[in-house]
């Protein structure tokens, strides 16, 4: 059972972050940039929200305000559900199910140490699935 710290040192790179009077081009440049698909909103060193590419679409585009002009505090998701590195990628996905949210934070004694996506879970999953077959398939043939 793979845990999010593990999948947090295998997937490697910098967490993105904005802080909540930037604009939305900005964030959705920044994550074009990065070629993520969420940044974590952060204010005075915590936590206050979560900017997605979802969110772009239907608080920005579909509702017809333009990202040079919107704040991402304006659009942003604040009720958002978070990880613990402890925890497995399949409780992980769980939540992401459960909550909607394709996107989690990770929080370790109240501080941000990354973020994973549904992606990087199915990605897991499908490693740990494949490494299982090669071990089965050693076995049995030996």
């Amino acid at each position: 059972m793979t845990t999010i710290r593990q999948l947090l040192q295998e997937k490697g790179g910098e967490l993105v972050t904005i802080g909540p009077d930037a604009k939305v081009f900005d964030a959705i440049k920044a994550m074009a940039d990065r070629n993520v698909g969420a940044l974590v909103v952060m204010e005075g060193g915590r936590m206050v929200g979560l900017i997605t590419e979802r969110i772009y679409a239907r608080e920005v585009v579909l509702k017809g305000r333009t990202s040079p002009t919107t704040l991402v505090r304006e659009v942003m998701a604040t009720d958002v559900p978070y990880a613990r590195p402890e925890q497995s990628v399949e409780e992980s996905m769980a939540v992401m199910t459960r909550t909607r949210f394709r996107h989690l934070p990770v929080f370790e004694r109240g501080e941000l140490i990354g973020l994973i996506s549904m992606g990087d879970l199915v990605n897991a999953i499908i490693g740990h699935q494949e490494f299982t077959i090669e071990q089965l398939l050693h076995y049995i043939q030996h």
